[in-house]
């Protein structure tokens, strides 16, 4: 038959142009090539991402020490945690918060966007100079923020308490746990609005300035070009920054275990209970699951209900 086929150049009867000598046809082939190019990066997130958090349950049900040594306990430290005031005044604060950092974050970028997306002289520079609090070095910018507040020496007293006199008192904002949250929330929204403004920028440049006109001929305002044309617009946009600045800052620790140790989010709680005074690696194994599983049912919730994939 392959002598036929070489010496005639016609396929046999029922035969495909894709039928090779091995018997797979060329779409099976390439879907072997594309299983073949795929498995080194399913092997690495299989690797880094699935095992921990598989065995970071595993250790959840175990009292381990750092000899080595575990014992299982079932659920206990899972009682342990839930039956624990800190754990409860952590998700608090984990929830203020995400939720003001969140929100501030994406409105100061929301705003800047609209503000850059005008013509004004030199708006490149400024765009550019946007940018630096979001690539700028988390230790540097921290240490520069805890000068600031600094109740002694720092910029914020010498202008509020000596010049303006707002207050009665030099005060530690940072100090203190019920000022601290505040303004590491502040910092959080200073460091990561960039993002949220860079975002909505590349959108509102993609808007069909067509839309702007028609609307301005129609008579309508500002405003109503705001709501009508430019939210619609930016709304998957705004929805997936959100959805984003949510997950990023329920798992943040860096800027706020750097900035005060004043502040115990979930994260930081979880760091010192694991790895400092009683190093109890099984309940911070506990509180991580339990942060997994809350950042689950919310990703679940608003990606059904708010952006409704």
């Amino acid at each position: 038959m392959h002598a036929q086929i070489k010496n005639t150049g016609k396929l046999p009867p029922g035969g495909s142009a894709t039928a090779l000598t091995d018997g797979r046809t060329r779409a099976q082939r390439e879907e072997l090539l594309g299983w073949a190019l795929v498995l080194p990066s399913v092997a690495i997130i299989l690797a880094l991402i699935l095992y921990p958090v598989l065995y970071n349950i595993y250790l959840s049900f175990y009292q381990v020490n750092l000899s080595g040594a575990s014992r299982f306990v079932g659920f206990l430290n899972h009682r342990e945690v839930l039956g624990d005031r800190e754990f409860w005044n952590a998700l608090l604060t984990t929830i203020i918060y995400v939720a003001f950092s969140t929100v501030g974050a994406t409105l100061l970028g929301l705003g800047t966007a609209l503000v850059m997306n005008e013509k004004f002289p030199l708006r490149g520079l400024v765009r550019s100079l946007i940018l630096l609090p979001y690539v700028a070095p988390v230790i540097s910018v921290v240490f520069s923020w805890q000068f600031f507040f600094d109740p002694v020496n720092g910029i914020f007293m010498d202008i509020f308490y000596d010049k303006l006199g707002w207050f009665s008192q030099r005060i530690n904002l940072i100090g203190s746990p019920a000022t601290a949250v505040w303004v590491a929330i502040i910092f959080s929204i200073w460091k990561n609005f960039p993002f949220a403004y860079l975002m909505i920028l590349s959108r509102l440049q993609a808007i069909d300035q067509n839309l702007y006109e028609a609307a301005e001929i129609d008579g309508a305002a500002g405003r109503h070009k705001f709501l009508y044309i430019t939210l619609p617009e930016v709304y998957f946009v705004v929805n997936a920054i959100i959805l984003l600045r949510v997950i990023w800052n329920f798992n943040k620790f860096e800027e706020v275990y750097l900035l005060t140790s004043n502040v115990k989010v979930l994260s930081v709680y979880t760091y010192l209970k694991a790895f400092t005074g009683a190093m109890d690696l099984g309940q911070g194994a506990t509180l991580a699951v339990l942060q997994f599983i809350l950042l689950i049912g919310f990703i679940l919730f608003y990606v059904k209900r708010v952006i409704k994939w």
